[in-house]
């Protein structure tokens, strides 16, 4: 520990500066309020239709009609800034709320205080375990070792130096003691800069929120038209303006997409809740339905395809080289026991450095209970790393013998120099060292020396007499689930490209062990004289980069983007924030993630599993096959909407349907039967398909036709019952409950043949879930009391009908399921008849 302390600040001129510069504070909280949640959520314009809808009807007075849509559109905003403002809740239980604490020494005495009171030119002492709370150049180092991989991506500890050694906010000391005083503080730190940034990058919208955008768009300008259109008709017909513009709101309003929002936040907040379970955390839900569509995963290396944590990978003794495992790899063999022992009696006793803390483990699985483990020695002297000899010595006392045991380790080159090691051997350890190198791992030499108990201690390690004991590759060991999800991710088309700040040897080998195609390694240098165009065109092909700086990685999402990738970018570190935020989707690790990681990100994995993002991907893209069936299944129920609006005006018939009953079906009755399509397991053949393309729309021409041909089909069910009821002298009022009895059975009669696009007349009763069952007799219930119920039917300007006359109303609207079904295969046909076309030449 540093002895010689400066005075430091006094309290008064750090209080000063405190006040003049601020608080040393990064200001990168990427946290959302809840009423800045709030805000995102009533600024969707799906969402404004709807209020604007509810205010028409308040304009028109019908304040019971408009209370109850605008009471739906509060039940949907609610339930959407519930689900968000939870996950902020739940990303709050990850951050540690407590500022990292610093040891400074003011007016010559060392006090404890926040790391937000740090200030410009303190004096900070620093130890093993510390979290540096800002910038700043080394005064005093012993053994000084600090782990930088949040902002370079590098494993490996960088030892500092008194010598112009730089330390950075947010790095940790893993080894040794220092002095460092603080040359930056708050948002002008590497930290500080990387988190300001972000604040210029816009997050990425969802490709299908877009799309259901527009097609609400459109469907809204039809709406209008078709609205003042039928109510003109109206008032030349019948001559009454009044309820011409009530019939003309109708039709609007059947037109109008208003559960398009209700069936979206249903579906993806219901998706959050799935891959919740898989330990992923969605802070934005759209992000999840985006994932389907990910056509590029970018993922850093450290700490997302990689543990974060050295291991001992290889072992060369004599010339003779063995790749090991940890742990568990097996007896080691007894030639490689000394160079283990050595390699532990050179680390500290409770070391916080990931290699030392490697040798421990290693030592402690494969050579416990024998003589190469020494708790009992005492540790006499350290010979600490120096610029000018990148070595390490510990002189250790055993208690018996006549001399103590000298053991050191340190670069290769510095172990030779230290053994005076002949050319030949020189030559054959600089071989061996660089064939470890080639494999990605990080190569330390061990040597052993011994040291006569009479003898003064020299003051230098040259003067020992070494004798060279072997080499060691260290490595970031690949998660073992990376493989395997990486293949899942190729076989589904989609590419994986890694991006790190490591050395592209090791970067090769990791790629090598993942599956990932690093035939062709392109380097941070390499991007630096690369123009946009040249760019686009060497990103296309390579799959690897190293040595590139955060700004790097941000243009590598950037370029991929313009070249009409869907990206997903996975990472841990501050200095990958900013391309997690670019990304279509950012992907941030949750345990060993920085909190500016994670509120960059979309998505969040808790248990830093890689496996998680292939189950998210699956996910994604069972959402959108099943919101693809949803919404088929919405249009079709919303022809027999359009058709009973306007009907009844052609042909002089009292109005079948009023707004209540339209705001009824479309924000209750609709959704909740789409809920039986969210609860679809999707195609087990999902992942051996490649990802929708971003041409692709929601609904193709044939889907829409199978939605317009099913709905006309309901919509002369209802029109032809209604008529014959009314013609048999039925009242108004309990034939429009008939002919509503019929219009919601026939909806959910509906849900069978749509559950599946490829279900057959058998299939389509297989495989139904609980929720089906709760929905169907939920849906039933409620239409049984709407129309069974007298005071509950008045409110709807229904009549009760007789118990055989709701009998025989259900039965005409479920006998619809086998028209459903005829059209769907009927369209089945057609479309493989035309693509039977299409393959054979003619």
């Amino acid at each position: 520990m540093p002895t010689d302390f400066p005075q430091g600040l006094s309290q008064e001129a750090a209080a000063a500066r405190l006040a003049e510069e601020g608080s040393n504070e990064l200001g990168t909280d990427q946290r959302r309020s809840l009423l800045s949640i709030a805000g995102e959520v009533a600024r969707e314009p799906m969402f404004l239709l709807l209020l604007g809808a509810g205010a028409i009807y308040l304009a028109m007075g019908d304040a019971h009609e408009a209370l109850i849509l605008l009471g739906f559109v509060g039940i949907i905003m609610l339930v959407t800034i519930l689900q968000e403002r939870r996950t902020e809740n739940a990303l709050e239980a990850l951050r540690d709320l407590s500022s990292p604490r610093a040891l400074v020494i003011r007016d010559g005495v060392q006090t404890r205080i926040a790391g937000r009171e740090v200030v410009r030119e303190d004096v900070l002492v620093l130890a093993e375990g510390d979290r540096i709370p800002a910038d700043g150049k080394v005064l005093q180092a012993h053994e000084l070792a600090a782990d930088e991989s949040m902002l370079t991506g590098e494993s490996v500890a960088v030892a500092k130096f008194s010598d112009n050694g730089q330390v950075f906010a947010g790095t940790l000391v893993v080894r040794g003691q220092g002095l460092m005083q603080v040359s930056t503080t708050g948002q002008a730190t590497e930290l500080g800069r990387i988190g300001k940034s972000l604040q210029a990058i816009a997050i990425e919208s969802s490709p299908l929120r877009d799309e259901i955008g527009r097609l609400t768009k459109r469907l809204a300008l039809i709406g209008i038209g078709l609205c003042l259109a039928l109510a003109l008709l109206y008032w030349s017909l019948r001559g009454n303006w009044l309820d011409a513009l009530l019939a003309g709101i109708t039709l609007a309003m059947g037109i109008l997409p208003q559960e398009f929002p209700v069936i979206m936040i249903i579906f993806l907040a219901f998706g959050a809740r799935r891959i919740a379970r898989q330990k992923v955390l969605t802070r934005r839900l759209n992000a999840i339905e985006t994932l389907g569509e990910t056509t590029v995963l970018c993922v850093d290396k450290t700490g997302t395809l990689t543990q974060n944590r050295m291991a001992v990978a290889a072992l060369s003794v004599g010339g003779k080289f063995l790749a090991t495992d940890e742990p568990g790899g097996g007896d080691l063999p007894e030639p490689y026991h000394e160079l283990i022992e050595y390699a532990v009696l050179s680390s500290e006793t409770d070391p916080h450095d990931p290699m030392e803390q490697a040798f421990h483990r290693f030592a402690g699985e494969l050579l416990a209970n024998t003589e190469h483990l020494h708790p009992d020695w005492s540790l006499e002297k350290e010979y600490e790393l120096s610029p000018e000899l990148l070595a390490m010595s510990h002189l250790w006392k055993k208690g018996s013998g006549n001399h103590d045991v000298v053991a050191t380790k340190g670069a290769p080159e510095a172990i030779a120099d230290l053994c005076h090691l002949p050319e030949e051997e020189r030559r054959r350890m600089s071989q061996e060292a660089e064939a470890m190198a080639d494999r990605g791992l990080r190569v330390l030499g061990v040597a052993k020396a011994k040291h006569v108990i009479k003898e003064n201690l020299p003051d230098i390690q040259h003067d020992f007499d070494f004798r060279f004991v072997g080499l060691i590759g260290l490595a970031d060991p690949l998660r073992a689930e990376v493989p395997g999800a990486v293949a899942e991710c190729l076989h589904a088309g989609i590419r994986v490209v890694m991006i790190t700040g490591d050395h592209p040897s090791t970067a090769r080998a990791i790629a090598a062990s993942a599956g990932i195609d690093g035939s062709e390694v392109l380097t941070g240098a390499g991007l630096e004289g690369l123009d946009a165009s040249k760019l686009a065109q060497r990103i296309a092909s390579v799959n690897v980069f190293a040595r590139v700086t955060p700004q790097q990685k941000l243009d590598i999402v950037e370029a991929l983007k313009a070249n009409g990738e869907v990206v997903a970018m996975t990472g841990d570190g501050v200095n990958d924030a900013p391309a997690l935020k670019a990304a279509h989707i950012g992907i941030a690790m949750g345990k060993r993630g920085t909190d500016v990681a994670r509120e960059a990100a979309s998505l969040v994995l808790l248990e830093d599993d890689f496996t998680a993002i292939v189950s998210a991907v699956r996910l994604g893209r069972r959402i959108f096959a099943n919101l693809r069936q949803a919404m088929i299944y919405t249009l079709a129920v919303h022809i027999p909407i359009i058709g009973l609006s306007i009907l009844p005006v052609l042909f002089g018939m009292p109005l079948i349907l009023a707004p209540i009953h339209i705001a009824f079906l479309e924000l209750v009755i609709d959704p909740a039967c789409s809920i039986v399509f969210e609860a679809e397991a999707g195609s087990p053949h999902l992942m051996e398909q490649p990802p929708r393309s971003t041409t692709e729309h929601l609904l193709s021409t044939r889907q829409l036709v199978l939605s317009l041909v099913q709905g006309t089909l309901v919509t002369l069910a209802v029109v032809t019952f209604y008529v014959a009821v009314i013609s048999a002298g039925t009242p108004t009022e309990q034939a429009r409950a008939l002919a509503f009895i019929v219009l919601v059975t026939a909806n959910a009669a509906l849900i069978f043949p749509s559950r599946s696009p490829d279900s057959g007349w058998l299939q389509m009763f297989t495989g139904l879930t609980p929720v089906t069952a709760w929905v169907l007799g939920g849906t039933l219930t409620g239409l049984a009391l709407i129309t069974g119920v007298p005071a509950i039917a008045a409110a709807f300007t229904f009549s009760p009908p007789s118990l055989q006359q709701g009998l025989l109303a259900f039965i005409v609207g479920a006998g619809m399921m086998l028209l459903f079904e005829a059209a769907k295969q009927s369209e089945r046909k057609i479309a493989r008849r035309a693509l039977t076309t299409l393959v054979i030449p003619q």
